[in-house]
């Protein structure tokens, strides 16, 4: 029963959040300051979830060589502008190489 409360508090807090966005007058969003805050937060929260994905194995952050360099690589990759999906095959391929070896 409380992962359906869960499931119903994540969903009408989803809900009154868009309609937060939907009802916030004109000049608020026109603010200097919350234009940054809009355009930084994405930023944020999904270096975020890559942090947390690279380096989290069922539970605890620890430090993984291969995930690491996987991740490295793909910072490469993003820096020389390849492609998203080139990027994605990058880090795979060299995390899947260092754990062969």
């Amino acid at each position: 029963m409380n992962v359906w409360i869960a499931v119903i508090a994540t969903g009408v807090g989803c809900y009154a959040l868009k309609l937060g966005g939907l009802v916030t007058p004109q000049r608020v969003l026109e603010d200097p300051r919350v234009r940054r805050f809009a355009d930084l937060i994405p930023v944020a929260l999904l270096t975020a979830l890559i942090a947390v994905q690279a380096l989290a194995q069922n539970g605890p952050l620890e430090l993984d060589a291969p995930r690491l360099a996987g991740l490295g690589a793909a910072v490469a990759a993003l820096l020389l502008r390849a492609p998203f999906l080139v990027v994605l095959v990058v880090a795979a391929g060299v995390t899947a190489a260092l754990r062969l070896f």
